[in-house]
């Protein structure tokens, strides 16, 4: 009697993740593989590509301009995450309550999550003009200054800006935690005498522990891709105070037509960004997280 042999099939899975994985390789990893490859020419973004070996990379890596794109980068990144976690968390936990209006007040907080990074950057540029700004409206000397033109502020401005906008996204992120925090948990914290402070201590900071994870991955990976908003905002000035590893890129590549250390950048913030990711992932456990649930 013959045997029948087993065929083995592609799982279900695999097979849905095949287009979302083939637009991947199109679109992401092929073109960085081009971007790698054009690290290591010369190009003007016109004529034909020489190589050139590893110049480019080490014309970048000693470049002071690049030096101090990199520091600028770094204090945006830190920056934004001590404004923009506990403004989220304690507004995404607020928000989460079943209280009166909270509801109507949480889609007042997301507006600015509907507009676009360069709609936002327009907007705080003609509120900040000292000329016929918010200041001169409403003649309150503080508001008057040159906020834009200060290097000693805009980085600061540039933060505020940044943080008005994406607050609400991280918001929205602690409000679906928060809501998954049992209320048996906050029960029997009650029946044992724990105030609300003692409540967020000890209950809900250790249960949105993924959530802060995932958010701080966010922010600060985020941080490598404020672009737009910084180029229409104040275009990397006043001198380079805001010229970010983005935007060093862009007028690397197309102001001084320099396509092969635009290249060399723009390999530098993937790495970057995958390293911050991978480093974020293994420093807080995240992959060993179990359950918020567990134990509940």
């Amino acid at each position: 009697m013959a045997s029948t042999a087993k065929v083995s099939r592609p799982s279900p899975s695999l097979l849905l993740a095949l287009p979302a994985l083939v637009f991947f390789v199109a679109f992401a990893v092929v073109p960085l593989g081009g971007v790698a490859v054009l690290s290591f020419m010369n190009w003007d973004g016109l004529g034909s590509p020489t190589w050139t070996g590893l110049t480019n990379w080490h014309h970048v890596l000693v470049d002071p301009v690049t030096h101090g794109a990199l520091w600028v980068t770094l204090k945006i990144m830190i920056l934004s995450w001590l404004v923009q976690t506990p403004i989220s968390l304690l507004l995404g936990v607020w928000i989460a309550g079943a209280q009166k209006y909270r509801a109507v007040l949480a889609v007042l907080f997301f507006l600015p999550l509907l507009l676009s990074s360069a709609a936002a950057a327009i907007a705080f540029k003609s509120l900040l003009d000292p000329n016929f700004g918010l200041g001169t409206a409403t003649h309150i000397k503080a508001l008057s200054q040159d906020w834009l033109g200060d290097p000693n502020l805009v980085v600061y401005v540039v933060v505020f800006v940044i943080a008005w906008q994406f607050v609400p996204f991280h918001t929205l992120l602690y409000q679906a935690g928060a809501r998954q925090i049992p209320t048996s948990m906050y029960e029997a914290a009650s029946l044992d005498g724990a105030g609300r402070l003692q409540q967020f201590r000890h209950i809900t900071l250790p249960q949105l522990r993924n959530t802060i994870v995932t958010s701080t991955t966010l922010i600060l990976v985020g941080a490598l891709t404020y672009f737009d908003l910084i180029y229409v905002l104040t275009g990397g000035g006043p001198g380079d105070a805001t010229r970010v590893l983005s935007l060093d890129m862009y007028l690397t590549g197309f102001s001084a037509n320099d396509m092969g250390a635009a290249s060399v950048l723009a390999v530098i913030l993937v790495v970057a960004g995958l390293l911050l990711a991978w480093a974020i992932t293994k420093l807080t456990g995240f992959s060993q997280m179990r359950s918020e649930l567990e134990g509940a």
